[in-house]
């Protein structure tokens, strides 16, 4: 049926309010990504978790969350983003209190999956709600930019709360921390945002579409983080990629052909989108799994205490909070994305190569520092214009699954990140004990020895980081070929420009 261009509604008077729920929203979902992580020896020993089930701590909630996602997307669609983001919002803060009151291993791990499903629900309808209620070039800009340094530094941040929060009070507090967040940023998200009514894909709900996209992710996602624990050739591992393979063709497959899928392929072959999403992916693989080699550096190589780790990461919080909001968002309206995604993701892989230099002894000053304020700059510079570019240009029927691919590929990343990273370290670890155990004849050398293993395998693993950057930085250059987003085009490779963007798609259903 033909769709009829209508003028573009006013500006919502209530979008920057709105901004800083949503913004608020966002922190929390990305602290709780690590500031769990801080906190989980200390609830390990209390809760009696076994040593081979505190990776379900982690894992519960990433297969939830990462599994879910493009339903969660597509479920913002279809109901509403605000309604959706209230909702996951309320059942977050519920999961939190009930992670928190944990009395044994079941509670704790089925309270990590809760906070899976509706972080899925809360995650893609925060960031379709900012592609539908910021329209205008510089104004979009300013937003992404927000939105950019929080999603980027947020996790960052987690770290020095979750050091805080363990050390001076009990490691409940970082699953308690999340209620008041949730709290006030679900009242004020009730009584600010007010969606545009155009943008809802009432279409009905692809079914097949969902479990295949469900089973395949989670598929994916537990194999990476059982080869972690079990090794690349464990049967269980290497059934779970297959698997993962299997049932996402099937998902592609299924998608060309349903009358109303849950993925329209025109979101992931637009080129600029699909080079967002793959180029943001792998640098995520590599942020994560720096993340937890440089905490384990600082705490166990250099002796940190957890609160002195999370400040040890403020060069790397206020580089991504320039980068997105000074230089993403002041060049962004005059300068072709690519130009700022590749030299990002570039400069941040000279960041990552400086810390290939590390030693036991290396100064904080005179090598981590400029290395982290390095990978900062960069990243945040390139988040910024990936953000906006991941939604920009899609149908405001498709606002929710687009963005929920942005974080498909993030949470995927970050599970490929800490598995295959930490996989390469150990096994550069295991090759370097191998070699020089026997020198070590006093127990002051064996000691010195253990620490100089673990920093082999941490700088092992951080060369691989640097060439997963270089190549997202060679994606996000060849395949994102649109202009500035100065207002007079959008991400426009298939023909979605803004003329569709503003337009109110009349479907015949």
């Amino acid at each position: 049926m033909s769709q009829s261009p209508v003028t573009p509604p006013a500006p919502d008077p209530m979008r920057w309010k709105a901004l800083v729920f949503i913004a608020l929203a966002q922190l929390m979902v990305v602290l709780d990504a690590t500031i769990v992580n801080i906190a989980l020896p200390s609830a390990q020993e209390d809760l009696g978790i076994s040593e081979g089930n505190k990776q379900w701590v982690i894992t519960a909630y990433a297969l939830a969350f990462g599994g879910l996602l493009l339903f969660g997307g597509r479920i913002a669609d279809l109901w509403g983003r605000k309604r959706t983001f209230v909702t996951g919002l309320i059942g977050f803060a519920a999961a939190s209190a009930l992670g928190g009151a944990a009395t044994g291993e079941a509670m704790m791990l089925g309270a990590r999956a809760l906070q899976g499903v509706f972080g899925a629900l809360l995650a893609p309808a925060a960031l379709s709600l900012l592609a539908v209620m910021f329209t205008e070039a510089k104004e979009r800009a300013k937003a992404f930019g927000i939105y950019g340094a929080i999603a980027g530094g947020g996790g960052a941040v987690g770290l020095i709360l979750g050091g805080f929060l363990t050390e001076y009070l009990n490691w409940r507090w970082t699953f308690f921390v999340n209620i008041p967040f949730a709290v006030i940023a679900a009242v004020g998200a009730y009584f600010v945002i007010r969606e545009p009514s155009e943008g809802r894909n009432r279409s009905p709900l692809d079914i097949p579409g969902v479990v295949l996209s469900t089973l395949g992710l989670v598929a994916l996602v537990y194999g990476f983080t059982r080869a972690e624990s079990d090794g690349w050739s464990d049967a269980v591992t290497v059934t779970m990629f297959v698997a993962s393979v299997v049932l996402l063709a099937a998902f592609v497959v299924t998608e060309a052909k349903v009358k109303s899928p849950l993925l329209p392929l025109r979101v992931l072959t637009e080129r600029n989108r699909g080079g967002v999403y793959l180029s943001l992916g792998l640098a995520i693989i590599a942020m994560f799994g720096l993340f937890l080699f440089l905490t384990y550096y600082l705490q166990i190589v250099q002796g940190y205490s957890p609160v002195k780790t999370g400040f040890a990461f403020l060069p790397m919080i206020f580089g991504m909070i320039v980068g997105s909001t000074q230089i993403g968002t002041r060049l962004m309206t005059r300068v072709a994305p690519r130009y700022l995604m590749a030299p990002g993701f570039l400069l941040a892989a000279v960041g990552m190569l400086l810390l290939t230099q590390l030693e036991v002894d290396t100064s904080y000053a005179g090598l981590i520092l400029p290395a982290q304020l390095m990978l900062g700059l960069g990243m945040g510079t390139a988040f910024m214009p990936a953000m906006s570019l991941a939604t920009h240009g899609v149908e405001p029927r498709d606002a929710g699954v687009a963005s929920a691919m942005v974080n498909t590929s993030q949470q995927v990343g970050g599970a490929i990140g800490t598995a295959l990273l930490n996989t390469i370290a150990a096994s550069a670890t295991t090759a370097y004990l191998t070699d020089h155990a026997a020198s070590a004849t006093t127990p002051a050398a064996q000691k010195l020895v253990a620490a100089q293993a673990m920093v082999e395998g941490y700088t092992s693993a951080i060369w691989w980081a640097v060439g997963i950057l270089v190549a997202a930085s060679a994606i996000a250059f060849v395949l994102v070929n649109t202009g500035a987003d100065d207002g007079s085009a959008a991400a426009a490779g298939d023909g979605e420009g803004v003329e569709d963007a503003v337009k109110i798609p009349v479907v015949a259903h």
